[in-house]
């Protein structure tokens, strides 16, 4: 199972793991770390020539710390207890290096081993206070034994292991903000399809209803009133014309759909199919954002009316924080599934409004409701009428 992405080893690179193993250790920073490790000759050296018998000690302390360094860029995918188990071998073989040398400073001339080994393998936020303890540590036993090159090593090893922390800590948060942005777009595009096909629906649904009512409008004209059979076919091309443009404008994202244009469309298109039309002599005045909303409402909901209601009856109401569209058909089916409605409400959702769908089979209420500050309800919105008569 993959690790959460805060608990990885800031050195880990999940593009090296199918590699070779010194190919792997290659990619994960064993490369820049490798010219360090012929500091490890000094204590060889000095002991050679100091202390001859401390010599095997001294090569398997030196050869264990060279193993635990370098190998630490082998160990980044092992789970958290394990990385810190091996950080804990590295510091131990350090201070059995010290103690099989007789030279307690060595602890703080191969301090910048363990800070930078920390930042490497455990996560910034846990490397931090490691790398302070071990920096101070150094610091201590460079100062108790008076060696000034030992005190330099000691802020060294936390100014080192500092400075590649906060570049790591920075590259992954890059990292974070790149799957971020890449996670936004793909939430975008899908948005954006949402979108697309619920304008299309609402569109091509609307004209091919008006084409296919006007279309058996024409057949039954043809052979009884010529005049008005021609009539209708001028309107459908009309209709299909205007829904090319519609398509075109929605793929764009330019549409433009407003209330009092869909009701008069509403008007020609319930006529065309039989259904007797009542809507209001004068519309609310709305802004655009509303405007275009409720001509959505009114489009769809008399949509569904010419489609599937077998109304003879249907009623546009609209102010200025509602449109309702109310027929007196059939109703809607418990069971059946609505894909224009569901769009229709999640648009008025979107808008910070609601929709509200009432059926039995005396009819059916489509109400979408948009309340904003700028909507006159109450006593402002009453007129001096009235109030006078309040």
């Amino acid at each position: 199972m993959t690790e959460p992405l805060a608990s990885t080893a800031p050195g880990y690179d999940p593009a090296a793991t199918d590699l070779h193993w010194w190919r792997r250790s290659l990619a994960q920073g064993a490369g820049y770390m490798l010219p360090s490790t012929a500091f490890l000759a000094i204590p060889i050296v000095l002991t050679a020539t100091g202390a001859p018998a401390r010599l095997p000690s001294v090569i398997a302390g030196s050869l264990a710390v060279l193993v635990l360094f370098l190998g630490s860029s082998l160990v980044m995918h092992w789970r958290p207890g394990a990385r810190w188990t091996w950080l804990a071998g590295l510091i131990a073989a350090i201070g059995a290096l010290a103690v099989a040398a007789d030279t307690p400073t060595l602890v703080s001339y191969f301090a910048p081993y363990m800070t930078m080994v920390a930042t490497m393998l455990l996560p910034w936020r846990e490397a931090r206070p490691m790398v302070i303890v071990v920096a101070l540590a150094a610091v201590g036993v460079a100062l108790t034994q008076a060696d000034t090159f030992a005190i330099i090593m000691s802020v060294m090893a936390f100014a080192l292991a500092w400075s590649i922390g906060i570049a790591m800590e920075q590259a992954g948060m890059r990292e974070r903000l790149l799957r971020a942005e890449q996670r936004t777009a793909v939430l975008a595009v899908a948005a954006e399809r949402e979108r697309i096909g619920r304008d299309l629906h609402d569109i091509l649904g609307h004209s091919l209803t008006t084409i296919a009512i006007k279309a058996d409008l024409i057949e039954r004209l043809i052979g009884r009133d010529d005049g008005a059979a021609r009539a209708e076919v001028g309107t459908l091309g009309e209709v299909a014309r205007q829904a090319l443009a519609d398509v075109r404008a929605t793929a764009s994202g330019m549409r433009e759909v407003r209330l009092a244009a869909e009701v008069a469309s509403a008007r020609s298109v319930l006529q065309a199919a039989g259904v007797e039309c009542r809507t209001p002599s004068a519309l609310p005045v709305l802004d655009d954002a509303r405007a275009e909303l409720f001509g959505y409402v009114v489009r769809e909901a008399v949509t569904n009316v010419v489609r599937h209601a077998g109304a003879t009856t249907c009623t546009i109401t609209a102010d200025e924080a509602s449109v309702t569209i109310t027929d007196d058909g059939r109703g809607i089916p418990a069971d059946t599934r609505h894909t224009g409605l569901r769009g229709l409400a999640e648009r008025v959702e979107a808008a910070g409004g609601a929709l509200t769908l009432e059926s039995s089979p005396a009819g059916t209420t489509v109400r979408a409701t948009v309340l904003t500050p700028t909507a006159h309800t109450g006593a402002d919105a009453a007129t001096p009428a009235t109030r006078r008569n309040s």
